[in-house]
């Protein structure tokens, strides 16, 4: 995994289309020294991701409900699917707010073969379509 803190870390993401809404954040937000930007690679584990992140990701913050139960309820904020000008999804993006300020956690997780089944998985079922140009 990835964690971004200034906007020059963006050099460090080889997708042109994840880099250009990397930058997009940095512009609307300066930096990220109070909360966190974190973008996914292939091979994190959900595990370690909860616990960099300290967000609840496949399981319900409060009564521990697996992602799959039909009482599920997801912890996050927002989870936008960004389209490249094919419209085909080439990431997401799932935030959560860790106070009333607005700062939180943010994780950017590419759509590709090799990232955790179970975090794509969650990604498809309550993505919403980005309406920015990230």
């Amino acid at each position: 995994m990835l964690i971004l803190r200034e906007p020059q870390d963006a050099c460090r993401i080889a997708h042109p289309g994840i880099r250009a809404l990397i930058d997009l954040r940095f512009q609307q937000l300066g930096h990220f020294q109070d909360g966190l930007l974190i973008v996914v690679e292939v091979g994190d584990s959900v595990d370690d991701l909860e616990k960099v992140s300290g967000m609840a990701i496949l399981n319900d913050q409060f009564e521990n409900v697996p992602f799959g139960h039909p009482d599920f309820s997801p912890s996050f904020d927002y989870l936008e699917a960004h389209h490249d000008e094919a419209q085909h999804v080439y990431c997401y993006e799932l935030h959560q707010d860790t106070g009333d300020d607005g700062l939180g956690t943010t994780l950017i997780v590419p759509a590709e073969e090799g990232i955790a089944d179970g975090l794509l998985a969650l990604c498809r079922a309550f993505a919403t379509a980005a309406v920015d140009a990230g």
